[in-house]
């Protein structure tokens, strides 16, 4: 007897699986993965492999042994999540912390609510909120890029010099009364931080590998231009209006699209499909408001960065944006009464 599948319209069978999604996302990471391995050297490969290993592996283990269901820890996804945890920390932080992220990232963010779909946080976001909780220290202490041959060495980086991040530098000089003229000295110029030569998590640091695979992914149709320009342009808007009214308070809008983790989060963690808003009014909303958080956290909070707090806020409200903001449907209403 032939089997029918029932499915609501509309009725198109598209040429994309959750694997090929998955890994174009892993391929658009590898510019950055690349330029992490050159500023940082192989203690990037090694963050970078022991978060991707864990995450697969933390994954399969649940689903085979505890959850006993269909095993889909290579689909790409935990690769993804790793990948992106990794690139939210720093080069010298130690391994086994590195682990301990990624088992929170899956067991706890993405398993716990049922793997694949069903999680409301971004995985590796969450897996750095709590490392960033409980290791302060490891978590924002910053080797200064060295391109030489001692970088090589995987235990080397451990009496690297360290250096705070562009944007702790920042906010550490305007709480102590330094004026921006003064501050500009001590920051990097626009082309390194474009390039990506300067101190920060391994993938967040040059803007330009960010883009080619961002625009990877807008050339593959795996995500659309919506989240990124509206969250680029409401963090460019908002700074730009604070630094328009008091230029010697806050600091060029240009420096803060390309300091810290705004351009990762931008085209990589706030497209998650999964956490974020199906409709486009409700994705420029999302996005928007994630801007503006950001912001707000950059030029008035205690820490100097922003971008992880936006979007985890902001996956919050993602099942009432959806609520409210629902895709135009498909067809015409007819009212048959009368």
């Amino acid at each position: 007897m032939s089997r029918y599948v029932v499915s609501l319209s509309p009725h198109e069978k598209g040429t994309y699986t959750v694997e090929k999604v998955m890994w174009g996302v892993v391929i658009a990471l590898l510019p950055s993965f690349l330029a992490s391995v050159y500023f940082f050297g192989i203690r990037a490969v090694a963050v970078t492999a022991v978060a991707v290993a864990t995450c697969i592996g933390v994954e399969y283990l649940i689903q085979k042994f505890m959850l006993k269901c269909e095993v889909t820890a290579f689909d790409g996804s935990a690769a993804i999540t790793g990948i992106l945890l990794a690139f939210n920390l720093p080069s010298s932080i130690p391994l086994w912390q590195v682990v301990v992220g990624s088992i929170v990232a899956i067991a706890v963010a993405k398993m716990a609510f049922g793997g694949l779909g069903k999680n409301p946080f971004n995985p590796a976001l969450v897996g750095r909120g709590f490392m960033l909780m409980s290791f302060p220290v490891d978590m924002t202490t910053w080797p200064v890029p060295v391109k030489s041959a001692w970088v090589w060495n995987i235990t080397a980086q451990a009496d690297a010099l360290t250096a705070a991040s562009p944007l702790g530098v920042l906010k550490e000089g305007l709480k102590k009364g330094e004026t921006i003229d003064a501050l500009t000295q001590q920051l990097p110029t626009l082309w390194d931080l474009f390039i990506g030569s300067v101190g920060g998590s391994l993938g967040e640091t040059s803007a330009l590998a960010i883009m080619l695979g961002g625009l990877y992914l807008l050339y593959k149709k795996i995500i659309t231009w919506h989240i990124p320009f509206f969250y680029l342009a409401s963090i460019f808007a908002f700074t730009g209006i604070a630094w328009l009214i008091n230029p010697e308070a806050f600091y060029n809008p240009v420096f803060h699209i390309f300091a810290g983790g705004v351009m990762l989060g931008g085209f990589f963690m706030m497209t998650d499909m999964v956490t974020s808003p199906m409709s486009v009014k409700g994705q420029i909303l999302f996005a928007v408001c994630a801007g503006i958080i950001c912001s707000a956290i950059r030029l008035f909070g205690a820490y100097p960065e922003g971008c992880m707090f936006s979007i985890l806020i902001m996956n919050a409200f993602v099942p009432l944006i959806d609520k409210y903001i629902k895709p135009k449907k498909f067809g015409k209403e007819v009212n048959y009464a009368g």
